[in-house]
């Protein structure tokens, strides 16, 4: 459980990390890494770099501890490269539309501390990479928390919208989650490229955008994704079936829904199974050595 980690994520956590204690030596740099919305203009660079930057040692800590461990079950599956191609996209998306938000609520409300509130940290990308949690393994439980994978983005989400109703910043932290949530679904949903099927997403009807609520509100769930989803995605939404080949007259090609679905709780159970008998062999070799121990003792 303590090991494996892969390279890639061990040096994002160092940056993670050293963003933190960049703003903790220089507060000043602050006003340069977070994204301000007052300054953005200028500062565009700001919209990458908000997502590396965290504020508080708290925030730090379970970015880093996230990155490594969900790290650990998506980079092998996904590859390092297109592991590193989701962290960028949705990181900045997410800035562009926290960004939008922002001036969107100050010219509602003329409430300034939208403009100049500091907003960073990598809790939308971690978001995003829940999502990608539900998609490979959504029918794994979850030993600790008795609950299935595919309902981790959900309850985190509504885990956040509930805590800010206590907390007077919510607007530098939830913004930044749904939208996490939503452009990593998308991007998923949408942009990845499946490279043994030469395809693009994943357009089976148990990552739909309604999986995200019970089984109860989906039949109005439904309707009103397949509107936004043709407000947001233009014709690809329509055509998408088509480009991709899925059906002809009926017949299925390889790469439809059932056999991708398949080879994705196919991939997720293989890296759990391997991350399983990693740790089920470093238990029986420090079995091994306490008993080599007490013997030598005795």
């Amino acid at each position: 459980m303590y090991t494996g980690f892969t390279r890639l994520c061990k040096g994002l956590a160092v940056v993670l990390v050293g963003g933190h204690i960049v703003v903790q030596i220089l507060p000043s740099a602050l006003s340069y890494l977070a994204l301000i919305p007052a300054k953005t203009v200028p500062f565009a660079w700001n919209l990458i770099t908000a997502g590396y930057t965290e504020q508080t040692v708290y925030g730090a800590i379970i970015s880093t501890i996230g990155l490594l461990f969900l790290g650990q079950m998506l980079e092998p599956i996904w590859g390092s490269r297109e592991f590193l191609k989701f962290i960028f996209i949705v990181n900045f998306l997410t800035s562009v539309f926290v960004f939008i938000t922002a001036i969107s609520l100050y010219y509602i409300t003329r409430l300034e501390i939208y403009l100049y509130m500091p907003i960073s940290g990598f809790q939308g990308v971690l978001s995003g990479f829940l999502v990608g949690v539900k998609q490979i393994m959504p029918d794994q439980e979850l030993s600790i928390l008795k609950l299935k994978a595919k309902w981790l983005p959900s309850l985190a989400l509504l885990f956040s919208i509930a805590i800010s109703f206590f907390t007077a910043d919510s607007v530098s932290y939830l913004p930044t989650i749904v939208f996490g949530t939503y452009l990593g679904w998308i991007y998923l949903r949408y942009w990845q490229k499946k490279p043994e099927t030469k395809l693009k997403g994943d357009p089976s009807d148990e990552f739909a955008f309604s999986s995200f609520f019970p089984e109860f509100l989906r039949p109005v769930i439904d309707p009103i994704a397949t509107v936004f989803e043709r407000m947001l995605c233009g014709r690809r939404s329509e055509i998408s079936n088509e480009e991709r080949g899925y059906t002809l007259g009926g017949s299925t090609f390889p790469g439809s829904d059932p056999i991708e679905a398949s080879r994705r709780r196919e991939r997720g159970a293989r890296a759990l199974e391997e991350r399983l008998a990693a740790e089920c062999l470093a238990a029986g070799k420090k079995a091994e050595e306490s008993e080599r121990d007490a013997n030598d003792n005795v």
